[in-house]
């Protein structure tokens, strides 16, 4: 048999996170000897080798921030000898390593992350004391490596303290979670009635520090004029209900 299909065979490497192409990774499990993988529930298209998918246990608080805030993270443990290959919806899968200066992520980007990596919700500062998109991701901690995904091929814009980055909330998939950021409107609350309506902007997170922010060429945005939340006012990401209908405040630790 011969076809084109041919040279979209497996990349060789001795890593453990590799990409065989923009939007599958492989994903290297070395048993007893290594790490298990936390992998995104259903991400997995082919595996390889005695290889063992169970359920992750949420604990109480990671439990509670999800359900208090509609953040956090669906996964499946990966466990055992062999190769595992991931994919979601076609998406572009980049690997990042995570440090001592931790990363801070919005869940619905996360498609796999080392076991050996701690996550938490936390709050992002409204300087009106509004919530909308973006007001809760998750920050992850420790030391190794985080698969995230992107509608697209997406700009890494580095933030410096003598120059700081302003996003579209919509648009922004994860950054250094040593960056300082208010999440506002464009000029003051007063007008955030009426900008979504006259320009498509509303919201945007303010980036202020030394550090990194990873940005995708798509905004996930309701529709204009979208019936969502309790009223006119949620439609604009106003009050309580929020753009997502979720958001009752703006401050949640998972220390409650």
């Amino acid at each position: 048999m011969q076809s084109p299909l041919f040279a979209n065979t497996e990349v060789q490497s001795n890593d453990l996170y590799a990409l065989q192409n923009p939007y599958l990774l492989r994903v290297k499990l070395e048993g007893n000897s290594g790490r298990d993988c936390l992998a995104r529930k259903g991400a997995m298209v082919a595996y390889q080798g005695m290889i063992e998918f169970d359920g992750e246990y949420q604990s109480r608080n990671q439990g509670g921030a999800r359900m208090a805030t509609g953040e956090g993270l669906d996964l499946m443990r990966c466990s055992g000898q062999g190769t595992v290959y991931l994919a979601n919806l076609a998406q572009h899968i980049h690997v990042v390593d995570v440090d001592h200066d931790g990363l801070t992520v919005d869940s619905a980007y996360v498609l796999a992350l080392d076991s050996g990596l701690h996550w938490d919700v936390i709050a992002v500062d409204s300087q009106f004391g509004l919530s909308g998109t973006g007001a809760y991701n998750l920050n992850i901690s420790g030391q190794g490596k985080v698969a995230l995904m992107t509608s697209g091929k997406p700009l890494l814009m580095p933030v410096t303290p003598d120059k700081y980055v302003s996003c579209d909330a919509d648009a922004v998939v994860a950054w250094s979670s040593s960056l300082r950021v208010q999440m506002q409107a464009q000029t003051s609350s007063s007008s955030v009635y009426r900008r979504r309506g006259n320009t498509g902007e509303g919201w945007e997170l303010n980036f202020v520090g030394q550090g990194y922010v990873l940005v995708q060429p798509s905004e996930l945005m309701p529709p204009q004029n979208a019936e969502i939340g309790q009223g006119l006012r949620a439609q604009f990401g106003v009050g309580q209900a929020g753009a997502h209908a979720q958001n009752l405040g703006n401050i949640w630790t998972n220390n409650r």
